[in-house]
């Protein structure tokens, strides 16, 4: 058999995300410390996980409605409506996705026909570029700047749009930066927007991990409301990432469009999730503002002394990563990754692996704990040293 021939080669051509490379390496290792799983350390919160117990033990396990429980919808728009003051009707505007993926996945799917553009700020997620492929379109990459915090700027967006910009990726709070977008700087991409079709997808699955403010999504703004699809879930803010679920808000008929799809290619969200998500929501907000005070002090510590060893890093206000610049090693993103795993046993990963403007720099993840924090910033300092010497002796 032939599969090149057989294989869609749309998919055929887009190449694995660049992530995997150093969770093989890591996986054969056994007393390795990962910073580069951007997943919560936190267990799902006991009170969670009991309603999802207990949902089994009523025998809750048939399909829900392809848009979710009216019940977790209902608790959704509340919940957005009491942590950022957004307004979604439970009934055309929320749908219930597997995970936040899904979500990214629906949006560009309906809203994409063959050659439409897509701006994507990067550095960001790994997923939003392929995705937009898969459904048809072009990604239009617009490369954020370290000096900028990495975040987008108006001047660049006016740059990017085209006669064929369908929409535009704001991937914020960043993975992998942890910039953020402010209300200011969210006004100002809402005047390059006005007048146009351009739809907005906003990416906000690290909303409650902000560090000093509130986050602000495109959504709260009355001019960018109508254009907005707001992407969510509860795998970073609840601990939630196993249980895949998550939701997408917007404008009736795109929500429309969305369950379409998404009842044909998926039926329902899993049944037992969504009773655990229902708890979430309804009694959560404590466990986010725990796990968001741990993160806020791993975050100070881990930026503080990457600065004292000799990476330049800012502060990162939003997620849980830092992105340090490792330029003045002399080293490529991944020679210095692949490198720091074989001689310390510390797993990061590698700024290009998530698109222009990654190269010399890597990204770290404080959802670990203090301790591994800790060694791993020992390990990095001792690294340096030694590549210090062995380039003084080059030289």
């Amino acid at each position: 058999m032939n599969y090149d021939s057989i294989l869609n080669q749309r998919i055929q051509g887009i190449k694995p995300s660049g992530i995997r490379k150093f969770f093989f390496l890591l996986e054969e290792m056994t007393d390795a410390i990962s910073l580069g799983i951007g997943e919560p350390d936190f267990v799902t919160p006991w009170h969670i996980r009991d309603a999802g117990i207990y949902s089994l033990e009523r025998g809750h396990t048939k399909y829900t409605s392809n848009a979710g429980m009216l019940q977790l919808r209902r608790e959704i728009a509340a919940y957005l409506k009491r942590r950022f003051d957004l307004d979604y009707d439970h009934n055309s505007q929320i749908l219930v996705t597997v995970g936040g993926s899904e979500a990214i996945d629906l949006s560009l799917r309906v809203l994409l026909n063959p050659g439409d553009e897509v701006i994507v700020p990067a550095p960001s997620f790994v997923c939003y570029g392929p995705l937009t492929e898969m459904a048809g379109g072009v990604p239009v990459y617009v490369e954020l700047k370290g000096e900028n915090q990495f975040r987008l700027t108006a001047q660049q967006l006016r740059e990017a749009i085209t006669p064929k910009t369908k929409a535009l990726v704001l991937p914020f709070p960043s993975n992998p930066t942890g910039g953020i977008m402010e209300r200011a700087d969210l006004e100002a991409i809402a005047q390059v927007l006005e007048g146009t079709d351009i739809m907005v997808i906003s990416d906000e699955i690290y909303a409650e991990l902000t560090y000093g403010q509130r986050h602000v999504s495109p959504a709260n703004l009355p001019s960018m409301y109508d254009r907005t699809v707001v992407v969510n879930g509860f795998s970073k803010s609840h601990a939630m990432t196993g249980w895949r679920m998550g939701y997408v808000c917007a404008p009736k008929p795109i929500i429309a469009a969305m369950t379409k799809l998404h009842q044909f290619g998926i039926m329902s969200a899993p049944t037992t999730s969504q009773y655990a998500a229902v708890e979430a929501m309804r009694n959560g907000d404590p466990d986010i503002e725990h796990m968001q005070r741990e993160y806020d002090s791993r975050r100070r510590y881990l930026v503080e002394q990457l600065n004292r060893i000799g990476l330049e890093c800012f502060e990162p206000k939003g997620a849980f990563y830092v992105f340090p610049c490792i330029r003045s090693t002399g080293l490529t993103s991944e020679e210095f990754c692949q490198q720091f795993l074989m001689e310390e046993k510390v797993a990061v990963i590698p700024g290009n692996a998530f698109g222009p403007g990654g190269e010399g720099y890597v990204r770290a993840c404080y959802a670990a704990s203090m301790k591994d924090i800790a060694e791993s910033v020992r390990r990095m300092e001792n690294f340096l040293v030694n590549l210090r010497r062995r380039q003084g002796k080059q030289d």
